[in-house]
């Protein structure tokens, strides 16, 4: 209990001298994970006007707080979370589990029929601290916004997800190779370099004969 008790304590003094935390907190951004999503757009360019945007696993809305500034008043930014969110000018937040047909069926419902340039997904389990653990269920969350990204995505369109290397990487990179053009991994500077998280970027998403 002493060891769990300080392990927290060592994280919450990293937590409040962490740079990107401190710019969150100077530029009005809900989380540092933001300057994540913003280096990659700066990279990548990955965000365009106009969009039509789906962040998975949404909450506390950093991600959402970016992409919405970047579609501006003509693009759409839908969330969802199974926690709530507090309110985002210019983002739909739809709560609950995305793979339950009701909450996907609410997702659609706000598309109104509109395809979807850009999936994201900053999402991550619990961690436990045990990799035997944590591992997989970070590459099954992954799988699922994958799935949701194939279901909702125009041809063409693009995904980006974090994910965590490790036992399952390379099975979930070859899957996303199988439907996307061109997958690549990208690592920003906000992630903490002890960190395993990558950020797999899957451009070209490839129309499956069923497609309209």
């Amino acid at each position: 209990m002493v060891k769990k008790r300080s392990s927290s304590k060592a994280w919450l003094r990293e937590h409040r001298e962490d740079p990107y935390v401190q710019q969150a907190q100077r530029d009005g951004y809900r989380s540092r994970a933001c300057y994540k999503l913003l280096e990659l757009q700066e990279r990548e360019r990955l965000i365009r006007p106009g969009m039509t945007v789906l962040d998975l696993g949404s909450a506390p809305g950093g991600w959402s707080q970016v992409a919405a500034g970047l579609v501006g008043d003509r693009g759409q930014v839908i969330a969802s979370d199974i926690l709530p969110m507090d309110s985002i000018a210019g983002v739909d937040f739809v709560e609950g589990d995305f793979t339950e047909n009701a909450v996907f069926e609410r997702i659609l419902a706000e598309l109104g029929g509109k395809p979807v340039d850009l999936v994201i997904s900053d999402m991550a389990p619990n961690m436990s601290g045990v990799s035997a653990v944590d591992q997989p269920k970070s590459i099954y969350l992954v799988e699922l916004a994958l799935d949701m990204a194939c279901r909702v995505l125009a041809p063409g369109g693009v995904f980006v997800t974090k994910v965590f290397q490790g036992e399952g990487f390379d099975e979930l990179f070859k899957a996303t190779r199988e439907q996307f053009d061109k997958v690549l991994t990208r690592k920003p500077t906000a992630s903490r370099p002890r960190s395993r998280e990558v950020y797999l970027v899957a451009r070209g998403r490839l129309a499956n004969p069923g497609d309209s």
